[in-house]
């Protein structure tokens, strides 16, 4: 007799795949399709994975809705906007550097799924007071990294309010990203950057 173990073609049990698979394929079901339009039957289906693999990872839908906050969209951010902003020599040049990246970026993939964090904040924030604070902490943490930059590099004269200039960024991309879901053109979030330039270039922020 022939043990699975011994076959070379057996499917070698791994945990940690089945997990992360589950969660990149309600990542983009979530993102693209919406979280309350998605099943759990349709991950399952897409994820190619058994009912009982999916049972033991995420046991309810808002298991996996969470680790799809923490685990990619919180990444999304970090990765988009968190990272580049602190290695930028200052705020101005990395938010122009962060609007141009994903326009073009937008442009070269040809559609526009919209942002990542605002899609789902519309569909999940206001239905479980638990994904409205993992939302709410992301986009504080986003918040916090560029009121951080703007005070690394403001003047004793500048009298702009980082944290509430922050707000302004956040608010400004969000919304180009949804008119450019809307549009499927980039053309919303280059014309939020050059206004955002004059502003800045306006208040001195540097």
């Amino acid at each position: 007799m022939t043990t699975d173990a011994a076959r070379p073609d057996a499917r070698r049990n791994d945990p940690r795949g089945t997990r992360e698979r589950l969660i990149d394929t309600a990542y983009a079901a979530f993102v693209g399709n919406g979280y309350h339009a998605t099943s759990m039957h349709d991950l399952k289906r897409e994820a190619g994975v058994s009912g009982g693999a999916l049972a033991h990872h995420f046991p309810t839908k808002k298991d996996l809705g969470l680790s799809v906050l923490r685990d990619r969209v919180t990444r999304a951010v970090e990765e988009t906007w968190i990272a580049p902003l602190q290695a930028a020599s200052g705020a101005r040049e990395g938010i122009l550097s962060i609007f141009g990246e994903i326009a073009v970026e937008l442009e070269g993939r040809g559609s526009v799924t919209g942002c990542p964090l605002n899609n789902l904040s519309y569909d999940m924030a206001r239905q479980d007071p638990d994904f409205r604070d993992e939302i709410e902490l992301t986009f504080r943490r986003w918040r916090d990294a560029i009121a951080r930059k703007i005070r690394d590099r403001q003047g004793a004269l500048n009298e702009v309010d980082p944290d509430a200039f922050a707000v302004l960024v956040v608010a400004a991309y969000s919304g180009a990203m949804a008119m450019a879901r809307a549009s499927q053109t980039a053309a919303p979030l280059k014309a939020c950057a050059s206004q955002l330039e004059r502003i800045m270039i306006d208040w001195d922020i540097i």
